[in-house]
């Protein structure tokens, strides 16, 4: 799914701004779920060659995005843990994947879970976008993974 996001003039300041659902990442041409579904496979141990061949995307894209969530693997594993004990209190540690990388997307997964269970059903990605502001994979050092706005 490819989209062209819509922009709105501020009508206080009259900058335009770029609105973004929460299907989209900031920055990136393809949706959350297709990105989401590439971390998935990296985690449980594909390369970025069979996972763009599946995904019907350049190799180039794939490895951009799994490098830039390796480089924020950790900040996200953080971010969505206490994430999820903020939503549940009671939920046990997480188990270790064997890798930050594992151990973030499988956090990203037990706090949408969580969210599905105190807020309302909601998709794992989706949700990591709207927690993130669409920032999932944005540059390491560039700012926070939650929304700060």
């Amino acid at each position: 799914m490819r989209h062209r996001p819509r922009r709105a003039r501020c009508g206080s300041c009259g900058a335009t701004h770029v609105l973004l659902a929460q299907v989209w990442l900031l920055r990136r041409a393809d949706a959350v779920a297709v990105i989401g579904a590439a971390l998935e496979a990296k985690a449980a141990g594909v390369g970025h060659r069979p996972i763009a061949a599946v995904l019907g995307r350049p190799v180039s894209t794939v490895r951009g995005w799994l490098r830039r969530f390796a480089a924020r693997a950790e900040q996200v594993r953080g971010h969505f843990t206490r994430l999820l004990h903020a939503l549940d209190p009671l939920a046990p540690a997480l188990i270790p994947r064997g890798s930050v990388f594992a151990d973030a997307v499988e956090a990203v997964g037990a706090a949408a879970a969580a969210a599905v269970l105190r807020l309302s059903p909601c998709q794992p990605w989706p949700f990591a976008s709207r927690v993130s502001g669409g920032r999932l994979l944005w540059p390491a050092g560039a700012g926070e993974v939650s929304n700060t706005s």
